[in-house]
Parts: structure tokens; C-alpha cells; sequence
């Protein structure tokens, strides 16, 4: 007999984030492992602040929306180009770009306990961000971060701007219970979001 219990989802891959000189604000996911199988979306923050999900399917796009809030969500097609240390995502709005240097590896596993509670607060401080929290629909998310990598290089050309210059990125990023890093970066990691029952 089938309790309703749903496993936890865990989802592999990189967080790559980047503000840029013309205020757009860009946070790519992409994710080589995942329950949906691969995928790559693109949530975007314009100048004025409006919170925009790109996601490949309806199905991610409704998916993604249920944690993370955004006012407008478009399904377009995406050509996705990755090297080691870059990735180009295209798409029907335009092409966005992130190149990054040297991985710097945190190779050892750390319990659930220990992101939420330890990790937690160096996060904060030295990125700006958080490694644990609640999404929009409830449920409990962790982070557990397995290498960073500094930004060397971005490109933008979405919605009539371009710009290859990086900035930090600002508050009105937050798409969720986290913002993005303070500063350009390529963030390995898998995110843990736990299970609900029915």
C-alpha cells in the first residue's frame, strides 16, 4: 500500500549569476542531473525590476515558478553551448553568456544540519546569500555547494540591451528565499528540495 510519501528531489548541476552594466540581473540554472531530466532556465531581473523565469517547456516553467516567484514566465526554445568553463544560452528574447576561471572544489559531503545551520551564516556574510530555506510552495530547500568559480567574462543582448560588463548583483535578484551571490559567480551544486506528502 502506497503511504503518499514523495521522495526528495535533488537536482545537480550549476548556478551561474551575474548583474550587468545596463541593471539586467541574470541567474542561469543548469542542471546535468535532475527529476525532469537535463535542463538549462534562465531567470532574469530587468532594470526594473521585474522578475522574468525562461524556461525550455511548459512543464519546467510551471515547475520552476512553484518555488521561485517571478511576474512573467516564457517557455521558449534554448540553445544551450557549454565548454568546461562557459555557457551560452540563446533563445527566442536573445543570448546571454558566462565564462569562468579555475573551480575552487569543496570536495566532502556536509549533512543537511550542517548547511542549514553552520554554513548558513558564512554565506550571509561573505556572499550574501543563503544556503537553506522555504520555497513559495512550502517546501524545505538546501543548497550544498561543491565548487565556486570567479567570473572572467559576460555578455548580454536581451530585450534591445547589450552589455559585457559584470556588476554585482542587487536585492530586487531575489527570486526565492535567497539572493543570488553578491558577486559574478559559477556555483557547482546540488540543490536538495525536500519531500511533501500528499
Amino acid at each position: 500500500m502506497s503511504t503518499g510519501k514523495r521522495e526528495d528531489e535533488v537536482f545537480e548541476g550549476r548556478v551561474i549569476s551575474s548583474g550587468f552594466s545596463t541593471g539586467d540581473m541574470i541567474v542561469i540554472g543548469d542542471w546535468n542531473n535532475s527529476p525532469h531530466g537535463p535542463f538549462t532556465n534562465l531567470m532574469w531581473a530587468k532594470p526594473d525590476g521585474t522578475r522574468v523565469l525562461i524556461a525550455p517547456s511548459r512543464e519546467i516553467g510551471d515547475f520552476v515558478s512553484s518555488l521561485y516567484s517571478f511576474e512573467e514566465v516564457i517557455v521558449s526554445k534554448m540553445k544551450i553551448q557549454r565548454t568546461g568553463k562557459s555557457i551560452g544560452v540563446s533563445c527566442d528574447l536573445g543570448h546571454v553568456y558566462m565564462g569562468w576561471g579555475m573551480t575552487v572544489p569543496l570536495p566532502f559531503s556536509r549533512p543537511r544540519w550542517f548547511i542549514a545551520r553552520v554554513e548558513a551564516p558564512f554565506a550571509r556574510l561573505l556572499f550574501g546569500t543563503k544556503t537553506h530555506g522555504t520555497t513559495r510552495n512550502g517546501r524545505k530547500e538546501w543548497y550544498h555547494v561543491r565548487g565556486l568559480s570567479r567570473m572572467k567574462s559576460v555578455e548580454l543582448d536581451l530585450d534591445g540591451r547589450s552589455s559585457n560588463q559584470m556588476t554585482g548583483m542587487a536585492p530586487s535578484a531575489c527570486f526565492g528565499f535567497s539572493n543570488p551571490p553578491r558577486m559574478p559567480l559559477s556555483v557547482r551544486v546540488d540543490s536538495h528540495i525536500a519531500a511533501t506528502e500528499s
